[in-house]
């Protein structure tokens, strides 16, 4: 299931041919570098088998960001629900993404954010988009920037899924982009 399709990319469901990868994000100590933990095979494959399976049933989720020369999975970026009740609405929506080192700097996470907010905006009718990391994380505020997302005043949280081990990850930073009205 295509999703969509950018100039270089297809963000599409996952296949179990893409399992590797899905691994090698998940336990990479550069991609994963503001978040608590690595995920061991079987919690990436476990992850990977949720994903795919909420983007088949309501077409959210972080979609395979796949080269559309190869069809060979690179990362993810998705649209998905937030959930994070008393700091964003119920029904907040959030885009996120990760990528494999080796495809770092070509501009593939910010082309796929892109279409996906138009998407978002035009297709599922989305009102609002949301982004949230931690905030030394420069790499993805920086991409969060360049697809016009705008930080939310004083919108700055702990985010709540990060364990007190890790204080250093807890301070997150919150980015917002709302659909342009129709004229």
């Amino acid at each position: 299931m295509i999703v969509l399709e950018t100039t270089r990319l297809y963000l599409r469901n996952w296949r179990d041919t893409d399992r590797d990868l899905f691994r090698e994000i998940n336990r990479d100590p550069k991609v994963m570098e503001y978040f608590p933990f690595r995920r061991s095979r079987e919690e990436a494959d476990a992850l990977m088998d949720k994903v795919a399976s909420m983007i088949a049933e309501t077409g959210f989720g972080f979609y395979a960001m796949a080269d559309k020369a190869t069809d060979d999975a690179m990362g993810f970026c998705g649209l998905s629900p937030a959930g994070l009740p008393g700091i964003l609405p119920d029904d907040a929506v959030e885009i996120g993404w990760r990528l494999a080192t080796r495809f770092w700097g070509n501009g593939y996470v910010t082309e796929a954010a892109r279409a996906l907010a138009h998407y978002g905006f035009h297709n599922r009718g989305l009102a609002e988009i949301f982004s949230f990391a931690v905030e030394g994380n420069a790499r993805s505020i920086a991409v969060m920037r360049r697809i016009g997302m705008t930080a939310v005043e004083d919108g700055a949280f702990d985010h709540p899924r990060v364990p007190d081990s890790h204080p250093e990850l807890k301070r997150h930073v919150l980015y917002q982009l709302t659909a342009s009205p129709v004229t």
